[in-house]
């Protein structure tokens, strides 16, 4: 692969998912190429164990590392911690990869303090070693700044469509900050909802807008961090 970044490396990401992985498949298809260049995805991880992603990234050529941690599995295998120790553990997977970046792609787990504690470089994560420069955070949305955030915000958006609430709704890659969906976005782009139109049908359209727009927010903060 190429290595031709200024800083003579790759750049590394990281990618989180939970389900099927169409928006990790985005990324896989562009990673070292003109949309993604001098970059490879480093590690998947997947916080349940049947997500499709996970065979996506093994089957990729070549193919990528994933790891699996569950919350509940990881609860009942360590007696006595919390749900606070397992986004730590979740930041110790990430932070030990030594990314450039880090990109929710359908991680349906919202992360406490501690995970951006890690990535940050406020807390260790072996031993005494912490992460010395900041890794950024980066997630995929399906709604526009401000509205429907959390779970659930595609058929949000469609039923206040059809109540005449709203006119439009959209995608948008942001910045992961401790409030959930409320990071600074990256990238934002509108999709009409038509009149009419089946819930399945606008689902569609707006999937493959977050194909592109996930890869081109991705694009954005790596160059911001390891310029080609």
């Amino acid at each position: 692969m190429s290595k031709t970044s200024s800083q003579g490396r790759e750049r590394r990401i990281v990618v989180l998912i939970s389900g099927s992985g169409t928006n990790l498949q985005a990324l896989i298809d562009a990673q070292n190429t003109p949309a993604l260049p001098s970059t490879r995805i480093c590690l998947v991880l997947s916080n349940r164990k049947a997500a499709y992603g996970l065979t996506r990234a093994a089957q990729a050529n070549p193919s990528i590392p994933t790891a699996y941690l569950g919350l509940q599995p990881y609860l009942k295998a360590n007696p006595g911690k919390t749900r606070d120790d397992y986004d730590l553990e979740v930041g110790r997977i990430v932070a030990r990869e030594n990314p450039d970046l880090v990109v929710l792609a359908g991680w349906m787990h919202i992360m406490g303090d501690g995970f951006l504690d890690v990535v940050n470089g406020d807390r260790p994560y072996d031993g005494d070693k912490r992460v010395e420069r900041p890794i950024p955070v980066i997630n995929l949305h399906p709604a526009l700044p401000g509205a429907f955030d959390g779970a659930h915000a595609i058929e949000r958006a469609y039923e206040a469509f059809q109540k005449g609430e709203i006119k439009i709704s959209g995608v948008m890659v942001h910045r992961v900050v401790k409030e959930v969906d409320r990071g600074e976005p990256v990238l934002v782009r509108e999709v009409e909802i038509l009149p009419g139109e089946p819930l399945e049908a606008f689902e569609q359209r707006l999937h493959q807008v977050e194909w592109k727009l996930i890869v081109e927010g991705t694009a954005k903060v790596l160059n911001e961090v390891v310029p080609v």
